[in-house]
Order: C-alpha cells, then sequence, then structure tokens
C-alpha cells in the first residue's frame, strides 16, 4: 500500500471513530442498568432447551442459551421492556419486563413445539435489515445452528449451505470447493459473494474464496444466511448470483470455553479451543479462538510421461473417455521418476493453523463496538484453474475489523490480506509465481422508519482499495503492483400501503479506476395473506468485474515452441541449397533466402489479460412462494429467469484485439505456393534431362517434411500467433468479452415435522439454459447439473441423542472451463452425523461424508472425492 492510501485509510478509520464520539453521548452517558437471567424449557416435559436466542425488543442485546437452557442479559437499560425468545422449531414467546437499575430480575419461559413457523423467523442479509424471512424480499434460507456444528468438524465451510435448494456446490479434494447458484460454474467461481460480519472473503487477485483459510471454526460462526439470486443492489460486485452472509456473535453470547477435538479418515486431525468472557461489568467482552488441521489429500499427481495418470484416476468414477495429460510438476513431498514419470513419495499434508480475537463495548443504548482480526495459515491445498492445477504450497490470510452497530446505523473499516511466502506451483508448466494483495473497505448505514413504521429507508455508501503485487510472476511489471479504488452508494426504500403488502425498491452505484459506472436496480413486491404464507415478485440487475487475472495475466501458458523458428531456418536453409544448385534455373522464381518472418529461436506460449474488459451483467425476474401448513409442514418454491450478458471468455486466440493475428503468408510470404513452384521446376529440369534423377530426387527429398510442417503450424499460427506491442511474435491466448444467455429455472424446497423428535427435508432445483449470443470459438455452457436434489431425516430427542442422514444426487453434465473439457458423471453422495450428550458439559460426535464412498469428480480435472469419516469430543467449560 502506498503511503497516501494507507494514510487514506486510516483518515477514514479516525473519522469513524469521531463520529462514534460525536452522534452517541447519550451512549457514553451514565444510564440506569440491570440484568436479566432466567432458564427456557420445553413445554411438556420441563427439558432445558438449548439455542434459544433471547432478546430486548428494540435494543438489539440478545443471548443464547446454554446447553443447560440457561441465559444472562446484562446492562438491560431500566424500565419497562418486551422479551422476546426465538428458536427453530419451537413457538415465539414474548414476555414483558420491568427491569430496576442495580438489579437482577429472574424472567424463565416455556416454548411449545411449533416446528415449522416462520412468522418469528428473522433474517438481516435480504435487505441488511432485520425482517421476517417470511416478508424478505429476496430467496433467503438461514443454516440451522446445529448444521454450523456438526460440518465444524470436518473444517468444509461450503458444506453448511450444502443443502440450499439452487445450491450448486463442487468439490476438487478436501478444501477446494466451488459455491454457485443458478449456473454457470467455473474453476474459480465468484459469482456468490461471501460475507463474514461484513467481510469481503474474496482473495483480491482472483476473487474467490480460499476455504481452508478461514479463522474460525464453523460451529462459532453464530447465525449464517444464504440469499439467492442477483444481489448487487445492495451488496455490489459479485453478488453475481448470490450472497452468503456468516453473522457471528458478540463476545457476551459464547462466555465460557470449549475445546474439540476430531480426528478420522485421511489422517484427519482437528483441534479447536475457544474462550469468551466480559470484564466492566458487562460492559466490554472478549473472545479468542485457536485452531490447527492436518488432512491427507485426494489429489494425485499427473506427472506420467504417457499421460495416462488422468485415465487412471477416472477409471472408477467414469466410462467416459478420458482425455490424456501430463504436468510436469509432482505434489510437494514427491518426485519424479526419470525414466516413466511416475510420482514417488507421498504428497505432503493438508494443514491449516488459525487463530482470532474479538473485544466488545457494549454501549447502555444496545449499541455495540466491536474490534476484532486473525490470521490464517494454510498449506498444500491445490486448486484447479483455467490454466491447469496450482499448488498453493502456503497462503497467509490476515485481517481485521472495527465495526460500531446500532439500531439505526452501522459503520465499520475492515482489512483482508493474503501473502504466499512460499511459491504457488503451476502443475502444468512448473513455474512457481507469487501474490500479495490487500483489500481496504470502509463502509456507513443508516437506517429509519417513518410514516408510523409503514416506511423504511437505508442508505449506504462505501469506499475500497484493492492492492496487488505478484513480483513480475503473474503480471507484467508496467501493471504489477497495482492500486485501484472502488466507490459505490445504495439505497432501498420499502412501503406498506396495508400491513400484507411490502413493496420494496433498491438500487446502487458503482464505480472503481477499472469498471465504469454501473447502476443495480432491485424492485420487490411481496403479499403476506398470513403470518406464515407469501408471494414474492421481483426484478434485479446484477454484475461481475473481471478479476485481475482476467484484466493483467501475462504467464507462460505451455512450453515455448521451437517448431516456428525450425520451420524458419529449415526453409531458409533449403533455398539456399536450391539456388546454389540450380542457379538460373530457379532465378524466376524468386525464392526467399531470408523470410520475413523473424522469430525467435523460442517463440513463447502466452497467456495474456485484456485491461478493456467490460463487467458481466444478469437480470433478473423472480416469482416465489414461502408457506407452512399446520405448523408441520414447511414450502418454498422460487422461479427465476434471467438474461445473462458480457461474460468474460477462456483463453481464446484471436478475442483480444490488442494482439493482432499474424499470419504466415504476412508480407506477401506464401511457403507453400513457393514450394508447389520450386517442385514443379525440380520436375521438369528432370523431365528435360537438365539434372539427374539423383539429384532431383535430393532436391525434392525436404519438400514434403517443409509442407507438412507449414500446413500443421500455419494452421495453428492463424489461430494462436499474435505481435505483442513491442513488435514480437508470440503464441497467445487472451481473454474477451461475449455471449448472451437466457437461464430459467426451479428451486422448491420442503421440511416436515413427523413427531417432535423427527424431521424430514428436501430439495429439488432445475435448470434450462438458452444460448442467444456466443464468441466463435468459444462454447457457453453453465457447468452445473440440469436437475440436482436431497433429501434428508433428522432425529433431535430429548436425552441428548442427535443424528441425521442425507443423500445428496444430481445429473451428470459437460464441464468446460480453460484446459479441461469432459462428462462429469450423475453422482449420489450420503452423509451422516451422530453425536451424544453426555451432559451439559461433554458432547461426542461422529460424522461421515460420502459414507458409501462413491468415487466420484465433481468438475473435470478436478480430484476424485471419496470417503472421510471423524469422530471426536467437545467440551464446555
Amino acid at each position: 500500500m502506498s503511503v497516501s492510501d494507507r494514510g487514506l485509510c486510516w483518515n477514514l478509520v479516525g473519522l469513524m471513530a469521531a463520529g462514534i464520539m460525536a452522534v452517541a453521548p447519550g451512549g457514553l452517558a451514565a444510564q440506569a442498568i440491570g440484568t436479566i437471567e432466567g432458564l427456557v424449557t420445553r413445554q411438556g416435559d420441563g427439558s432445558p432447551l438449548s439455542g434459544v436466542l433471547v432478546s430486548v425488543e428494540g435494543t438489539g442485546l440478545s443471548a443464547v442459551t446454554g446447553t443447560d437452557g440457561r441465559y444472562r442479559l446484562a446492562r438491560v437499560p431500566s424500565g419497562p421492556q418486551t422479551i422476546v425468545f426465538r428458536r427453530l422449531g419451537q413457538r415465539v414467546e414474548t414476555r414483558p419486563a420491568t427491569v430496576s437499575s442495580g438489579t437482577t430480575l429472574t424472567l424463565d419461559a416455556a416454548l411449545g413445539d411449533a416446528p415449522i413457523t416462520l412468522g418469528g423467523m428473522i433474517v438481516s442479509s435480504a435487505s441488511r435489515l432485520p425482517e421476517r424471512v417470511v416478508e424478505a424480499p429476496a430467496a433467503v434460507t438461514v443454516v440451522d445452528p446445529i448444521v454450523a456444528r456438526d460440518v465444524s468438524a470436518t473444517g468444509q465451510a461450503p458444506r453448511l449451505v450444502a443443502t440450499v435448494p439452487g445450491v450448486d456446490l463442487v468439490q476438487s479434494d478436501v478444501n477446494d470447493f466451488n459455491l454457485n447458484t443458478r449456473g454457470f460454474n467455473t474453476t474459480l467461481n465468484r459469482r456468490v459473494l461471501v460475507l463474514q460480519d461484513g467481510r469481503d472473503l474474496a482473495v483480491a487477485f482472483l476473487g474467490a474464496q480460499e476455504w481452508n483459510a478461514m479463522a474460525m471454526p464453523t460451529e462459532d460462526f453464530g447465525r449464517v444466511e444464504m440469499v439467492r439470486g442477483p444481489g448487487s443492489a445492495l451488496y455490489g460486485a459479485n453478488a453475481f448470483s448470490g450472497v452468503l452472509n456468516i453473522i457471528t456473535p458478540p463476545a457476551r453470547d459464547v462466555v465460557g470455553t470449549k475445546i474439540s477435538l476430531a480426528g478420522g479418515e485421511l489422517g484427519t486431525l482437528k483441534a479447536d479451543v475457544r474462550h469468551a468472557g466480559v470484564l466492566a461489568q458487562g460492559r466490554v467482552g472478549y473472545r479468542i479462538n485457536a485452531g490447527y488441521t492436518r488432512s491427507g489429500t485426494w489429489t494425485t499427481a499427473r506427472t506420467r510421461f504417457d499421460g495416462s495418470d488422468l485415465a487412471r484416476e477416472y477409471a472408477e468414477a467414469t466410462d467416459s473417455t478420458v482425455s490424456s495429460q501430463t504436468e510436469v510438476a509432482p505434489l510437494t513431498g514427491q518426485t519424479v521418476d526419470p525414466t516413466t514419470g511416475d510420482a514417488v513419495g507421498d504428497p505432503s499434508a493438508l494443514t491449516s493453523l488459525y487463530g482470532s480475537g474479538r473485544f466488545d463495548y457494549y454501549f447502555d443504548n444496545g449499541s455495540v463496538l466491536a474490534a476484532d482480526g486473525g490470521i490464517a495459515q494454510a498449506k498444500n491445498l491445490t486448486v484447479v484453474t483455467g490454466l491447469g492445477r496450482v499448488q498453493i504450497q502456503e497462503s497467509l490470510r490476515p485481517w481485521a475489523r472495527l465495526n460500531w452497530a446500532a439500531s439505526n446505523y452501522n459503520v465499520m473499516a475492515w482489512y483482508s490480506g493474503r501473502s504466499s511466502p512460499d511459491s504457488q506451483l503451476t502443475l502444468n508448466s512448473g513455474i512457481n509465481f507469487e501474490e500479495r494483495s490487500s483489500i481496504w473497505h470502509v463502509e456507513g448505514q443508516y437506517n429509519r422508519a417513518f410514516l408510523g413504521d409503514r416506511a423504511r429507508i437505508v442508505l449506504g455508501s462505501s469506499f475500497r482499495n484493492y492492492q496487488v503485487d505478484t513480483k513480475g510472476t503473474l503480471m507484467d511489471p508496467v501493471n504489477d503492483a497495482r492500486s485501484d479504488n472502488y466507490y459505490s452508494a445504495y439505497g432501498q426504500l420499502e412501503y406498506r400501503p396495508v400491513s400484507q403488502i411490502r413493496a420494496v425498491v433498491a438500487a446502487r452505484w458503482d464505480e472503481g479506476d477499472l469498471i465504469s459506472s454501473q447502476i443495480s436496480p432491485k424492485a420487490a413486491l411481496v403479499f403476506s395473506p398470513t403470518e406464515d404464507h407469501s408471494i414474492r415478485l421481483s426484478f434485479s440487475r446484477a454484475f461481475q468485474t473481471p478479476n485481475y487475472s482476467e484484466y493483467y495475466l501475462r504467464a507462460p501458458a505451455g512450453a515455448p515452441s521451437t517448431s516456428l523458428a525450425s520451420l524458419e531456418q529449415g526453409a531458409e536453409g533449403y533455398f539456399q541449397t536450391v539456388n546454389a544448385s540450380l542457379g538460373a534455373g530457379v532465378a524466376d522464381l524468386n525464392l526467399p533466402t531470408d523470410l520475413p518472418w523473424d522469430f525467435e529461436p523460442s517463440t513463447l506460449l502466452l497467456a495474456l489479460g485484456n485491461d478493456d474488459l467490460k463487467v458481466e451483467t444478469v437480470r433478473g425476474w423472480e416469482f416465489g412462494y414461502k408457506g407452512t401448513i399446520q405448523d408441520r409442514v414447511f414450502v418454498s418454491v422460487d422461479l427465476f429467469f434471467s438474461e445473462l450478458k458480457n461474460f468474460v471468455t477462456d483463453l481464446l486466440p484471436g478475442v483480444n484485439p490488442a494482439y493482432p493475428s499474424y499470419s504466415l503468408n504476412d508480407q506477401g510470404t506464401d511457403l507453400l505456393a513457393d514450394l508447389n513452384a520450386l517442385e514443379a521446376r525440380i520436375n521438369f529440369l528432370e523431365a528435360n534431362n537438365l539434372i539427374s534423377a539423383a539429384q532431383a530426387a535430393a532436391l525434392r527429398q525436404p519438400i514434403p517434411t517443409l509442407r507438412v510442417g507449414y500446413t500443421a503450424l500455419s494452421a495453428q499460427a492463424g489461430a494462436l500467433l499474435a505481435t505483442l506491442p513491442d513488435g514480437t511474435r508470440a503464441i497467445v491466448v487472451s481473454y474477451g468479452n461475449a455471449g448472451r444467455v437466457i437461464e430459467y429455472g426451479v428451486e422448491v424446497g420442503l421440511g416436515a415435522k413427523i413427531t417432535s423428535e423427527l424431521t424430514v427435508d428436501g430439495s429439488f432445483s432445475s435448470i434450462k439454459v438458452k444460448v442467444r449470443e456466443f464468441q466463435q470459438g468459444d462454447e457457453l455452457i453453465p457447468n452445473t447439473p440440469e436437475y440436482r436434489g436431497h433429501f434428508g431425516i433428522a432425529y433431535r430427542g430429548h436425552l441428548g441423542i442427535e443424528g441425521n442422514v442425507t443423500a445428496r444426487y444430481s445429473t451428470g453434465h459437460r464441464w468446460l472451463a480453460g484446459v479441461f473439457d469432459g462428462w462429469v458423471p450423475s453422482r449420489l453422495s450420503i452423509d451422516a452425523t451422530a453425536s451424544y450428550a453426555i451432559n451439559n458439559n461433554l458432547r461426542v460426535f461422529a460424522v461421515g461424508t460420502n459414507i458409501l464412498d462413491q468415487q466420484r469428480f465433481h468438475l473435470y480435472g478436478g480430484s476424485v472425492v471419496g470417503r472421510r469419516v471423524l469422530g471426536g469430543v467437545s467440551a464446555t467449560f
């Protein structure tokens, strides 16, 4: 970061802090406060209920009951208050309370079963404000906290939303996932914006996520919401087809110490510890966590010289033809047999070491000032990219955040960095590259209700700075070590003409150093005839910015070619020999003894970016229904229709006008015509006895080889050979914008309570695609199954026994992204979890993914994913 940019960011942080002091005098002044505590039980049998969200209405104060069903709310303003108890699967309970200064009020509650109720479920991601899920102007799903707890042992955060309708989760090793919705997936997908407490988790250079570099386990996430559909109206770039919003709890909500240990197949070992507490009579909260994960890998080397490794790897996973592929570099920890090319030795384990800390200051008016940060180190992850597989030998992900949240405003600043102390290795070419990057972001948001709460407005703006430096390994030095700024402003207005109808309009403006102004509108109409039913109509536009690789990439796409220089030298040498031998006999042919091509001895094969790329856009129309039937069956149906334009192509020849094509026939040279004319002259001279048959045969001998070489290379060069800005020539592939696609589909979710302890759930998704326009030489395919779905059954007993089994199915489909093109077979994966709470403080568990060990790859070029069964123990103090 330059000194001026760093100064700008810190000045903005200073202004934010000054604003906190200026606008919140009431929060800093002394105020009469008290405490509320109590026990929440299940109505009927009196058993304690854990995971109940207890909140003080209108203040932002909340707590969550522990495994013993108890909660404690500190620093509650004195006077009459309304306390709300919410838990998925129970009826919402509202209780009045009068708090006296300096005293503790005991308030118990008993919640009755209402397993599938939408009326009291609150979400905040669809409008960036709390609202009932039934009234949200988008397709939004809340992840059950028990799912987050069960997934935690695997260390695979994307599994949180694996069963959400419409979500396409693609896996290519233990920790390499692509999360997408509604089609057009790719090797490094970034169409779903992933946020943690408002902080973008993407890597600056590629815009995709590093899932194994998160700084806390999923069981500490608190709340996870998945919004499907275009979301740029409130979230900006890359909320193209959805937003995954992770909201961690304040420190005071998780007071105590928790230790979790897990291990099992693939040599997996995972350990996490968290401690949280409160100080200064509950005014200050703190939370720290640390963790370590170690696992083997499903990734195998593909260095065998005959190119058979991929076919052998995929032998049990597909009946389709598998193309040959050879990588020049093995995985870390392996060597290559010089005779066969086989990789020798075991790959190094995947490891992740992480930690974070958070400090909160709780104002008497309910606002919270939070400062948190952390770092994660990940080693030996192999990811699939458009240029082939890349092994990230080490990455460091530091981050920090400062956030002040109140009922009517939210102000935050955050930093997210990445560096690769050990180089990242391109397995196809054996070339190492580096990347150091950071994102600095400052944002403010204001909201208020008016017209007697019939209307509400949200206003916000943000500034973001990206910095990327690849040390010339991935970008040309002219474009490397960049610092680019982005600016935005957004607003949303909602109005209720009657209580059952909610109209929402929103728009956002984004502009930056690398993109022109983008306007992202949204409009939605929600009709809720009852508390637990709604119908939604909406329109929205979203966009996705090209990443730095697509803008400024300069990297070898393969080994340099010596064929062009050899052809040129061979033809020149041959014509010189013929001229010397025949002289006047061929003088009139004007054979070129000095061809004008001037190829270098090694002609580079380059993958180059395109700094003139436009953003990809989507316009989407949606119809949605959410409802519950007799408090036991939940149904959601979402129909969507979208138009996508300006796709960034795969790396292709000729799509970037900055690198004009160069023909072997340029400057009037036609080697094939010269060879044909020369062969005819030699035949004439032989037929007229002007040269001997032996001499003619010797002169003709090189012609077939030169003709074949010219034909092959001219076909290749006609597509790939380009002139670089300095006048030299290279074999070039680059990016362009092209295409218009219509997609439409349906997403259905279903849940039912069979008994008070047994539930079932399922989903079904379908997508259809029609390509209207495309780039010549490119193919636009969705890279996603046409049909997919899941079915699950879960048991949650009163005696501490819990378990579930989930089956996920997807149809086969073609995968085309970068250098990988092939058929992905259909798959059926069955996952299961089981746990037993020995007491309020100790729980043992087991979790298995793909427990039937069905051998499948999820994207062509990715690893075959097998079974992984883990067991462990979790203790709280």
